[in-house]
C-alpha cells in the first residue's frame, strides 16, 4: 500500500530542513505524496518540485498552511491543490510576510529593551532569508547562549502573554477558507484535537471548510475516532500527517510517520480536477 504525508513544514517558514532535503527524505522513506504546508508562505513549493528527480514514485502537493482567528482562538487552515502562481493569491501572501516581518522587528526590540542582546540580520540569517516566525528568533536566543532551550524562549520571553510577545495580523477562519478556495484550492481544518471545545470544530466546519486532517501527533485514538465520524457525518475529505518541523529522533524526521493511504490524496486530486 502507499501513503503520504500531507502535512510538511519547509525551510520556507519554520522547518530545520531545505525544500530539497525534505524531498530527499520523503524519498528514504518510500512516501508516494507529501504536502508542502508551509505557514503563510508557498516558497518551499516549487524547489521541492524542482529537486524532485522521479516525480513518478514522489508527488509533491502543493499547499498552504494559514494561520486564523476564530473568535479569539487560532486556527490553522490547510489548502491543498492550490494555485500557487495565481498573482491575487501571492499579493495576500506577501502582505501577510510583511506583517510577519514587522512583527519579528518589534519583538526584536522588545527583547533588546529586556537586555536580550539579538539582532535581526542574525534572525534573518537563521530564517534564510524566509518567512520570519518566533521560532526563528528563539533560535537566535539559544544561539546567544540567553536560553537553554526553544521552549523557554516562548514560556519566558515570546509566548503569548509574555513581555516580548506581539500580535500579528491574522485572517479571520471564513476568510481563510474562501482565499483557499478562490486560489483553486481545498481547505482542510488543521489538527482540530488541538481545539479544546468540539463545538467549535463544528461551528468551523460549517464554514464550509472541504476536509478535516484526523491523523496527527497530537491526536489521541478517542479524537480519531470523533474525527473520522464527523468527516463520515459531514462528507468531509480525510487528510493527515506529521507536522514535521524538521527535528530528528533517532537521527531521522518524524516525517511519514504518520501518513494516511494514498487512496485519499486521489480522492483530493479528483476534487481538484487532476487527472491521473
Amino acid at each position: 500500500m502507499d501513503y503520504a504525508d500531507l502535512h510538511i513544514h519547509t525551510s520556507a517558514s519554520d522547518g530545520l530542513l531545505s525544500p530539497q532535503e525534505v524531498v530527499q527524505w520523503a524519498q528514504k522513506k518510500r512516501l508516494r505524496a507529501i504536502g508542502i504546508t508551509d505557514h503563510d508562505t508557498i516558497s518551499g513549493i516549487n524547489p521541492a518540485i524542482e529537486s524532485n528527480e522521479r516525480p513518478d514514485k514522489l508527488e509533491i502537493i502543493p499547499g498552504i498552511e494559514l494561520n486564523t482567528e476564530y473568535y479569539g482562538k487560532e486556527i490553522h487552515m490547510l489548502g491543498y491543490y492550490i494555485d500557487y502562481k495565481d498573482q491575487w493569491f501571492l499579493k495576500i501572501l506577501k502582505r501577510m510576510q510583511e506583517s510577519r516581518y514587522n512583527r519579528a522587528v518589534t519583538m526584536i526590540e522588545k527583547l533588546n529593551a529586556l537586555g536580550i542582546d539579538i539582532e535581526l540580520k542574525q534572525v534573518e540569517e537563521i530564517s534564510k532569508g524566509s518567512s520570519i516566525g518566533r521560532p526563528h528568533i528563539a533560535r537566535a536566543m539559544v544561539e546567544k547562549g540567553y536560553i537553554d532551550s526553544m521552549v523557554d524562549a516562548f514560556d519566558k520571553y515570546i509566548g503569548v502573554g509574555c513581555p516580548a510577545y506581539v500580535e500579528r495580523f491574522k485572517l479571520t477562519t471564513r476568510e481563510a477558507i474562501e482565499i483557499i478556495e478562490k486560489a483553486g484550492g481545498i481547505s482542510v481544518l488543521a489538527h482540530p484535537g488541538l481545539i479544546n471545545d468540539k463545538k467549535s470544530i463544528s461551528s468551523i466546519l460549517s464554514l464550509g471548510v472541504k476536509g478535516i486532517e484526523v491523523l496527527h501527533p497530537k491526536h489521541d485514538q478517542d479524537m480519531v475516532r470523533y474525527l473520522l465520524a464527523l468527516a463520515k457525518e459531514r462528507k468531509l475529505f480525510i487528510t493527515g500527517g506529521t507536522d514535521c518541523h524538521g527535528i530528528m529522533q533517532n537521527g531521522q524526521p518524524i516525517m511519514g510517520n504518520i501518513s494516511i493511504d494514498y487512496n485519499k490524496v486521489i480522492e483530493l486530486k479528483k476534487y481538484a480536477g487532476i487527472e491521473e
